[in-house]
């Protein structure tokens, strides 16, 4: 499969002169020594299918959680999250500046890096409901219990900056 990764996307959309640094999972002393402008996490669940994607907690893989509280706790920062359901990100939120739901996007990310840089406009609305922890499930509106993180239909429409 061909396309661009959305690390690559990143270093051919932001201008030449801004150096775009990878780190994967950096100390929270990492990002505050560098004076970082800003960071971009792009976090989510392992690559799955059919049964192995089944999960109880329906968490953030890996060190992802880490690395949001390493990068978020020390400079601004927006979140991608590569996912193919809502995950508890509840406990990280409100160190989040900026949060994309990028589902599963593929192989082509300049589709995220159209967004995040506001290159084109959008309209990202939630399709389904955002759960604040995996005990509210099954969540749908007008359940008794329903308290979403965010209810379905939460997000944004944008206006592109590109000329096209």
């Amino acid at each position: 499969i061909t396309g661009t990764t959305i690390l690559s996307a990143i270093k051919n959309t932001v201008d030449k002169d801004t150096e775009v640094v990878y780190q994967e999972n950096p100390s929270l002393d990492y990002v505050k020594s560098n004076e970082f402008s800003y960071a971009i996490v792009v976090v989510g669940e392992t690559p799955y299918a059919e049964t192995k994607g089944d999960s109880l907690n329906l968490t953030i893989s890996g060190d992802g959680t880490q690395t949001i509280n390493n990068v978020c706790g020390g400079v601004k920062c927006v979140v991608v999250l590569i996912t193919g359901r809502p995950v508890v990100i509840q406990p990280y939120v409100d160190t989040i500046d900026g949060l994309v739901a990028a589902w599963l996007p593929g192989s082509e990310g300049y589709g995220v890096t159209d967004v995040l840089f506001g290159d084109y406009g959008f309209s990202g609305k939630l399709p389904r409901t955002w759960f604040k922890t995996v005990d509210q499930l099954p969540m749908n509106v007008g359940d008794s219990h329903y308290d979403p993180l965010f209810p379905f239909g939460f997000g944004l429409t944008t206006e592109g900056n590109k000329a096209t």
